[in-house]
């Protein structure tokens, strides 16, 4: 299960790390691999996250989540270290939440799930993948909070 820590944690709205944590064991059981390194899980500006979106995707303007993953192969890797971070913009969390009709902490958990399979090499480039993704995306979510 991805061990994780809070970055610069949201001012608007209460994450609560038991739910982090439920999300976490739900990924680690369907996924059925060895996860247990740390993931940082980060809050930043508007502004910070179109930056970071234009410098490692090419795309200049604001996203809700970035997510990154630093290594290819854990086998020599310390479990003390940073192996992925999600990056999100609190703004665009709250933006979407009222968008989407959903309290921001569950647009969060909504984005945590998806951005954490995307650590895991999961996409949504094709249709098909797209299926992939969204089974396993709504699997987690009932498991959690139905």
């Amino acid at each position: 299960m991805f061990k994780f820590e809070i970055i610069n944690p949201p001012k608007s709205f209460i994450i609560k790390d038991e739910i982090i944590s439920s999300i976490f064991k739900e990924i680690s059981l369907i996924e059925n691999k060895d996860i247990s390194w740390i993931l940082n899980i980060v809050f930043v500006s508007n502004k910070e996250i179109q930056e970071l979106n234009k410098k490692y995707r090419k795309i200049d303007k604001i996203t809700d989540v970035l997510s990154f993953h630093y290594y290819d192969d854990f086998s020599n890797l310390d479990k003390e270290e940073i192996a992925w971070e999600i990056i999100l913009s609190e703004d665009k969390i709250i933006e979407q939440g009222k968008e989407y009709k959903l309290w921001n902490e569950l647009e969060f958990y909504k984005l945590l799930i998806h951005s954490s399979l995307h650590i895991l090499w999961y996409d949504h480039e094709s249709d098909e993948d797209y299926s992939i993704m969204k089974e396993k995306e709504d699997f987690i979510w009932n498991k959690i909070f139905n």
